[in-house]
């Protein structure tokens, strides 16, 4: 429980990073080029892993990009501290019923509370000004197809790792499989600079930050049920309500506060 509670404060982090630097194309290009770096050389050591999980992380590689385009639309359109919480939380809402009807994962009646409890956390996230206004519409939609994709890759991989023989093998090679696709856009849209801007060293940052998460996130669901792993990772959301107002200066206020707050209890119970 402890290292997974790192893994979603280094995910946090690492998100900040992608929020604060201007060029998002460049920044998910250079966690691209950590995430191809990175798998190739996990590969190298570990091999690949069985021949019934490649499948699943070629799926997960294709959902990952799909996840990333919903970073870059939601840091666009919205505050760190209310899109971050909504796609993160989202995640072990959808994670809890997806793992019951694929993986035949049974949630208890406090996991199931804590879904009913988190279920209200993010809907007063996204009502925490009050009401729902028409320039927070495109942001909370974009953070709402983002938890979807988080979802769906963490239900894949979770099926996934479980049927490598390595958990490390399989990571190695998602990471492999996903990484090139955004510096290849980068190198067309940004040939000039996208490797040599200021921002350089904090998106490879960024992007060994996300490996380190992602691995342990990896490790830890062939240990534990896919709804446990998923809902305690999200626990981060806590560290992007600090990051928000540290980092961005963004006004919490003590709607968005006892929402969030509502939001951490709901994945503390789904982990129960």
């Amino acid at each position: 429980m402890a290292i997974v509670i790192g893994a979603g404060a280094l995910h946090a982090i690492w998100n900040a990073i992608a929020k604060y630097l201007d060029d998002r194309l460049v920044v998910f290009a250079l966690i691209g080029v950590a995430s191809t770096v990175g798998g190739g050389l996990v590969l190298a050591v570990t091999g690949l892993p069985y021949r019934a999980a490649i499948g699943f992380a070629a799926v997960s590689a294709a959902i990952h990009i799909g996840y990333d385009l919903g970073l870059m639309n939601s840091y666009r359109l919205g505050a760190f501290n209310q899109v971050y919480p909504i796609a993160r939380g989202t995640s072990p809402l959808v994670v809890a019923f997806g793992a019951y009807f694929v993986a035949g994962e049974r949630l208890g009646a406090v996991p199931l509370a804590g879904v009913a409890i988190l279920a209200a956390g993010l809907a007063s996230l996204a009502l925490s000004s009050g009401r729902v206004t028409s320039s927070e519409l495109p942001a909370i939609g974009a953070a709402l197809l983002t938890g979807l994709a988080i979802a769906g890759y963490t239900i894949v991989d979770g099926l996934g790792v479980r049927r490598a023989h390595d958990p490390y093998a399989y990571a190695g090679l998602l990471f492999l499989l996903q990484g090139p696709v955004f510096p290849v856009i980068a190198a067309f849209r940004r040939p000039r600079s996208w490797l040599t801007g200021p921002g350089t060293g904090k998106g490879l940052l960024a992007g060994a930050l996300s490996l380190i998460a992602y691995g342990i996130v990896l490790w830890a669901q062939t240990k534990a049920p896919l709804a446990e792993v998923a809902a305690i990772r999200e626990t981060g959301v806590v560290f992007a309500a600090l990051i928000g107002m540290k980092l961005f200066g963004e006004r919490f206020g003590l709607r968005r506060l006892a929402a969030a707050l509502v939001v951490a209890a709901g994945i503390v119970l789904i982990s129960a």
